[in-house]
Formats: structure tokens, C-alpha cells, sequence
């Protein structure tokens, strides 16, 4: 994507905004993405190309491997995390600033994204992922298909734990690739690490929560809303974002940015709570219901036991156990007339006007803060 077609994209969203007639989640979402994924998705094949490539050299068996890597990447998914990080630097870096030098630092970040996916499916026994098999359900089949021996699914998982470290890798060196000065590159790589420890301290609270649901609390749930998602979907990018315009964490635009990216990141965890019990698998790509199959503690089960009366928890308590689909649909039930659903609403909707209060004063580019406005919301209000 030429600069000069991200500033036509620019002056043409800021006069056409959605209206109420059209679908306003998915217009907004689009227009602010679409071009910037058309380039992340460019950037990510050339590099992707190489690497499968310099792979295969070393044993014919590493083609498969490395292009089942490259699927996971390239499968879809809305590049919401190179969004927001565009968007974060377009705020510092204005209309004529070039983008291809910082093009691969964003793209990085989808790399780093499909590391976190594998692994995270990995962990939860996800069998879908975007409408299609997990990649340990992908491998399982090919080891089977392929007349191996031993446990197809033991293979399956092995293999996807090396598939999200290679993505891991991937995202260093395509990282290494922005063409900015080797002092901004470090204070980028600062906020990027930074993102990476607290994406696995989420993770390893995620996991601990299903492992010790009975000791969990609402806001143990919102802290891994925090880390788990907030920090590295939109609070991190925007400050890395903003680290490759040069400018840091601690100054007022990086302080405006924590504070809205903190707010749309937990809110955007919060729709996903809501979206794993009542979301259409046709639009999530993944079975309802998953998070009472599992007994997830997320902050909509924490709410529902928290206002439950006794007959409500007795239901509850069958959260992690239930495995008939009228079993979950009567869970499901059971969790909105406890209020807890109102409840999350209010909670998203106040953390969309808390970003937006962040917004308001933050000393960025016009465009951008257009855009940042319709992606707090678009990003909120999703259906998938």
C-alpha cells in the first residue's frame, strides 16, 4: 500500500462514515482495515515464501511442516493487532509519512498473534479455529491420512506447540526487517517484549482459573482480560505503534493511548465472553458454548455465580461438566436470567466511553482519532 493510497483511504473514511441503514460494525471495521490488510497480508506472503522455502532445503518432511505454518498465518482472521498498531503510529506519524518502512514491524505482530492462537487452541482442545480445524486437529488428521504410527493427537499437539514457536521466531526476524533507526528499533523491541511476558502471564492465568475455578473472582477474571487480551490486542500495539513514530509509553500521548487501549481491550475480551456462550458458530468460527463446556471462570461466569440464587448456582455449578447441547442451552439460560449478560453490556459500554474519554484530549492527528473513535466501537461490537 503507496502512502498516497493510505491518505486517499484517509479523506475518503473521514466524509463517507457508515449510516445508521448500513451494517455500522462491520462498515467501519472494514473501511479502517481494509487496505492496511490488503498490505499486512502482501508483506506477510513474501516473507512467509522465503521462509518455507530456506525450510524445505533442509528436509523434504519440513515443506509440509513449514506450510502448514504458513496456513495458520495467512487463514483469514481481521488483523486487529497491526490495526490498532497502525493506527497508534498514523497518530504520531500523520498522512505523508511513508509506510513501508514499518510495514514488517506490523505485520510482525500477526505472526506473534498465530503463535498465541496455536498454542491457546492447543491448550483448550479447540477443535475449530475461523470455520476450520485447529492446527493440532489439522496435524492429528495428516498423521493418520499418512499412516503413521502412534497417537495421532499426541502428534497433532506436538507438532502445533513447534508451529507456534516458528511463528514466534517468524515474528523476531520479520520485526528486525522495519526500516527504522537501530535506537528506535530497541525502545520498539522494549514494548514488544514487554507485550510477549504479559501475553503469557494472561495465558498462564487463563489456565490457571479453569484448574482452580472455585478461588477465582470477578476481578481476578478482569486481570486476565487485561493481560491475556487488553495488552497484547491493543494497549501494546498502539504503544509499539507509537514507539516506531518515536515516541514513548510514558509521555501524554502514550499515556492517552494505555488508557484507551486498556478500556477497548478488556472491552473486547468482555464481547468475547459474551460471543463464547451466545455467539452463531456460522460468524465465531468456533462451537457455542465452549467456555461452559469448560467451566471457564470468565468475568460473565464470575458475575452470574456472584448474583445467582441457590437454584441458579446449583445449575452453575454443572459448568465445566455439561456436555449435552441442551445441557449448555439451559446453562446458557440460566447465566442471563441471573443478569450477569446487562451486566457485561454495561461494563463494554463503559469502557468504549472511557477510550473514547481518552481520546479527547490526546494530541493526534485528526484521522486517526476518526479512527480509533469507529474502531472502539466496531471492535466492541462485534459478532465475531
Amino acid at each position: 500500500m503507496a502512502n498516497d493510497a493510505v491518505a486517499e483511504n484517509d479523506l475518503r473514511l473521514t466524509a463517507d462514515r457508515p449510516t445508521e441503514g448500513d451494517d455500522p460494525v462491520g462498515a467501519v471495521l472494514a473501511a479502517y482495515t481494509r487496505d492496511l490488510v490488503e498490505a499486512v497480508d502482501h508483506t506477510l506472503a513474501a516473507f512467509l515464501s522465503d521462509e518455507v522455502e530456506s525450510l524445505r532445503a533442509i528436509d523434504a518432511a519440513m515443506g509440509g511442516f513449514a506450510a502448514t505454518a504458513r496456513e495458520c498465518v495467512l487463514s483469514g482472521g481481521k488483523r486487529v493487532r497491526p490495526t490498532f498498531a497502525y493506527w497508534g503510529w498514523r497518530g504520531v506519524a500523520g498522512g505523508d509519512t511513508p509506510l513501508p518502512a514499518v510495514l514488517p514491524a506490523l505485520a510482525a505482530l500477526e505472526l506473534l498473534h498465530t503463535f498465541a492462537l496455536v498454542h491457546d487452541d492447543v491448550m483448550d482442545a479447540s477443535a475449530t479455529r475461523r470455520g476450520r480445524p485447529t492446527a493440532h486437529r489439522a496435524l492429528a488428521a495428516q498423521h493418520v491420512a499418512a499412516g503413521r504410527r502412534g497417537d495421532p493427537d499426541r502428534f497433532g499437539d506436538s507438532v502445533a506447540v513447534l508451529v507456534g514457536d516458528l511463528c514466534l521466531v517468524w515474528a523476531d526476524r520479520l520485526l528486525a526487517r522495519a526500516a527504522v533507526g537501530a535506537d528506535r528499533l530497541l525502545d520498539v523491541r522494549r514494548c514488544y517484549d514487554q507485550m510477549r511476558v504479559e501475553t503469557i502471564a494472561g495465558q498462564y492465568l487463563d489456565v490457571l482459573g479453569e484448574s482452580d475455578a472455585a478461588n477465582w473472582s470477578v476481578d481476578r477474571a478482569l486481570r486476565v482480560a487485561r493481560y491475556k487480551t487488553a495488552s497484547y490486542t491493543v494497549q501494546r500495539p498502539m504503544l509499539f505503534g507509537a514507539c516506531l513514530a518515536g515516541v514513548g509509553p510514558d509521555e501524554p500521548l502514550g499515556v492517552a493511548y494505555t488508557r484507551y487501549g486498556l478500556a477497548v481491550g478488556e472491552a473486547f475480551q468482555l464481547r468475547d465472553d459474551l460471543l463464547g456462550v451466545y455467539g452463531d458458530p456460522a460468524r465465531t468460527g468456533k462451537p457455542a458454548g465452549d467456555d461452559l463446556r469448560t467451566g471457564k471462570p470468565t468475568a460473565l461466569l464470575m458475575l452470574a455465580r456472584q448474583a445467582a440464587d441457590p437454584a441458579q448456582r446449583r445449575a452453575l455449578d454443572r459448568a465445566g461438566g455439561a456436555t449435552d447441547e441442551r445441557e449448555i442451552a439451559d446453562l446458557a439460560e440460566v447465566v442471563a436470567t441471573t443478569g450477569a449478560v446487562d451486566r457485561i453490556e454495561q461494563m463494554i459500554a463503559d469502557r468504549v466511553s472511557e477510550a473514547l474519554a481518552a481520546l479527547d484530549l490526546a494530541p493526534i492527528d485528526e484521522t486517526a482519532r476518526t479512527a480509533l473513535v469507529g474502531l472502539a466501537t466496531a471492535a466492541t461490537r462485534r459478532q465475531a
